[in-house]
């Protein structure tokens, strides 16, 4: 007699099962819900801010960073403008963008800084990218210093490389879907002195594991506590250490860290969070 095999038929039975199943960690829909949300207009004004008047490798980032946020607002997501003169926005220009982007550069002196300092004490957002922290002992400016967690420049390895970094708080809205640790593409990375670390104002989110040191071929740093990514509490902001060259937009992770980073800080907006208006 021939056997009949009943493999076929329980793969089967599985299959079913299993579409009826419950995935945990999902929540099945209300009848007549939409797990969806279209906007009907864009959700905010975003200004992206840099400049041409850098090294080469910072003008290079900024002009693959302008595209990156141009592909974000494929549909008309939001409003985005790009500025290569930050003199041209004064506090009451400022005041109607739910987040400023600076690429490759912070404000001059005078009143591009005192229209940045009102912008922040008054709930603005800010993301900054790798120069656009820059500060040492002749930038004397003691309100960014602290804004941006009380380091100074220190060292930086070089030339630029990939590096191995570890999310510090796996469970914050920028890091939650990141791996614990994971390889960034290559870049000059700046360690700060007091590390940002130290100030309790000062959540740091992600750094560069010290499995990397010796860290650079000409240039090398040897240990320290290197933090990378972070925000100050006081303020809607986050800080990311990447930023030089052409090679920044290459990583999926590192992308996906950069977009969670933007949605964040627009979601602590005072006026609302606008990804559920």
């Amino acid at each position: 007699m021939k056997k009949i095999s009943l493999l076929p038929v329980f793969f089967v039975l599985v299959v079913l099962a299993g579409c009826n199943a419950t995935v945990p960690g999902l929540k099945a829909p209300a009848s007549g819900e939409y797990p969806a949300d279209y906007a009907g207009a864009p959700r905010f004004r975003a200004l992206v801010c840099y400049t041409e008047e850098a090294e080469k490798a910072h003008v290079e980032f900024a002009g693959e960073a302008i595209e990156f946020f141009k592909r974000l607002n494929y549909g008309d997501g939001y409003i985005l403008e790009t500025t290569a003169d930050f003199s041209e926005y004064d506090y009451d220009r400022l005041k109607e963008y739910g987040i400023v982007v600076m690429l490759n550069a912070c404000p001059g002196k005078g009143p591009e800084r005192e229209a940045f300092e009102k912008y922040m004490e008054n709930g603005g957002g800010w993301m900054g990218f790798h120069a656009a922290a820059y500060n040492d002992k002749n930038t004397d400016w003691p309100w960014f210093l602290n804004f941006i967690g009380g380091g100074v420049f220190y060292c930086n390895n070089w030339p630029p490389q990939p590096v191995l970094v570890e999310v510090d708080n796996r469970f914050h809205p920028v890091t939650k879907n990141l791996p614990a640790s994971f390889v960034v593409p290559e870049s000059e990375w700046y360690q700060w002195k007091p590390s940002p670390r130290e100030n309790r104002d000062i959540e740091v989110l992600v750094s560069i594991s010290p499995k990397n040191y010796p860290l650079g071929i000409k240039d090398v740093i040897r240990f320290g506590d290197f933090p990378v990514v972070w925000t100050n509490k006081n303020y809607r902001m986050i800080y990311l250490n990447m930023g030089h060259g052409n090679d920044e937009f290459t990583d999926a992770a590192q992308k996906l860290l950069f977009i969670n980073s933007f949605r964040w800080v627009l979601s602590r907006d005072k006026a609302g969070d606008p990804f559920k208006r």
